[in-house]
């Protein structure tokens, strides 16, 4: 086995089946981290009895029976869900925001179930921003999630929480979602892996089919692409959702047509180290035998900016009609919070038409790019995180906030509206030592495709994660 701190949920799993330690040996420890490293803020809410419950259960399994014990995945590996997104049973969901209430046991859905068939022991919830409208993990209700890498830095937005409880190695795997960057962004942060998969490919259901007009995803952050692989080969298919259910993911075999989008324009700037990133990448897998297609930003501009001006729209008419349909009192949200419910409450419903139109002409375009090519490398942050603070949502500017978004992550919400796949890796370390993210794009169902290419670049340029999982075997 490797060093404990490059190790990832898929070896802490196979030190559980080899008996060197217990289910309730990682979780105790992974309870252990987490209260060691509270001032990181990655988890918001824990329920230590249910995470011990689900351990000692595994536990009783690997001597009743210990083939099924055998076969789960990540057994017995502890992990946290996301306070937004599809529940977990025994952790009560606020979204951070204090229009809700931790009371009840929480419900389930369909990808919880899966997560625990996998083995997984979910024992809290990671940290999110209100209703996961920021690209920072600060809510007002606290905690303010840090980056473990630079805790002055922000871990991103919205499963921030997630990510940096992976990358601190409190956990080795986390849920996320992602409905505009949400997971990979933070990936990016942390120097981890994040799929945001095919729309469709994975459940989100009952309650939560279809949110935000079926631009939010739901998987993890990992620690490694064979994590991210597994994870998402488990809990695909049968979503029984209002899209194609998609199950089958065939890996396209010979040579590529690599695309490589280096730049977003001046608008969006990329730092040079970041954008040297990108095309190193994009050599890389020009040097395995495909062929490199160099694209320009002008042939992606429009289908990025129809792209931004859906999401706001979608996530303003979304929170509005969530807000109202509850009965909530919108004073006790936050003022950003406030200003997306009044910017939904008073939106024409042609001004949202013509944004939906725009999602379907940007999602038309990249189909007319993947016409010439199979993958598209590129950026997927504009600049290292950036200081704690720098989204603000103390104030009522939307435009303002979904610019500063935008700036930070020109392409990441462009997947999310397409409804195409995208994954993002560390591939190389800056100046400071923080991860220089790329980002891979596929058409729909190339999901696999993307991990293959995702597992070259990762063998290539190894992240050297910082820190070991918690109760990793040395």
């Amino acid at each position: 086995m490797s060093s404990p701190s490059f190790a990832d949920a898929t070896e802490l799993a196979g030190a559980i089946k080899a008996g060197k330690l217990a289910c309730m040996d990682a979780m105790q420890a992974a309870l252990a981290a987490c209260a060691k490293q509270a001032e990181l803020g990655a988890i918001t809410y824990v329920n230590p009895e249910a995470g011990l419950a689900a351990a000692r259960a595994l536990d009783q399994e690997a001597s009743l029976h210990p083939e099924r014990f055998a076969e789960r995945s990540f057994t017995g590996v502890p992990t946290v869900a996301k306070d937004l997104g599809g529940p977990f049973p025994g952790l009560p969901v606020t979204a951070g925001s204090r229009l809700f209430t931790r009371t009840g046991q929480g419900a389930d859905s369909d990808l919880a179930g899966r997560f625990r068939d996998a083995g997984l022991c979910a024992f809290g919830l990671s940290t999110s921003p209100e209703f996961g409208f920021s690209l920072a993990s600060e809510p007002a209700i606290g905690p303010i999630c840090r980056n473990p890498l630079d805790p002055s830095r922000t871990a991103g937005g919205s499963s921030g929480g997630a990510a940096a409880a992976v990358a601190a190695g409190i956990v080795a795997i986390a849920h996320a979602t992602d409905a505009g960057g949400s997971i990979r962004v933070p990936a990016a942060c942390c120097g981890l892996v994040g799929l945001k998969p095919t729309r469709g490919a994975v459940p989100a259901g009952p309650s939560f089919g279809n949110h935000l007009g079926g631009i939010a995803s739901e998987l993890a952050v990992t620690r490694s692409v064979r994590d991210t692989a597994r994870i998402f080969d488990i809990v695909r298919g049968r979503t029984r959702g209002p899209f194609a259910d998609i199950s089958q993911f065939p890996a396209n075999k010979g040579k590529l047509r690599v695309g490589l989008l280096k730049g977003t324009g001046q608008r969006y700037a990329i730092e040079p180290d970041r954008a040297e990133a990108v095309e190193r990448a994009a050599r890389l897998l020009e040097k395995k035998g495909n062929e490199l297609v160099s694209l320009r930003w002008d042939e992606m501009k429009g289908a990025v900016e129809a792209s931004a001006r859906a999401f706001g729209d979608i996530i303003s008419v979304n929170i509005a009609s969530l807000i109202d349909d509850l009965g909530l009192d919108m004073r006790a949200a936050e003022m950003m919070t406030q200003a997306f419910i009044t910017r939904g409450r008073v939106m024409p419903a042609a001004a949202l038409w013509s944004s939906l139109n725009g999602a379907v002409r940007a999602s038309r375009s990249l189909w007319e790019i993947f016409d010439k090519v199979d993958v598209i490398v590129m950026p997927m942050l504009a600049s290292a995180p950036p200081p704690i603070g720098s989204f603000p949502t103390d104030h009522s500017d939307t435009e303002l906030h979904l610019e500063r978004m935008t700036s930070f992550a020109p392409l990441a919400s462009l997947a999310n509206i397409s409804g195409f796949p995208a994954i993002t890796l560390p591939f190389g370390e800056d100046a400071e030592g923080l991860p220089l993210p790329v980002q891979l794009m596929t058409p729909m169902g190339e999901d696999n495709l993307l991990l293959q290419l995702a597992s070259v670049l990762e063998a290539e340029q190894p992240w050297q994660h910082r820190y070991p999982i918690a109760g990793f075997p040395t």
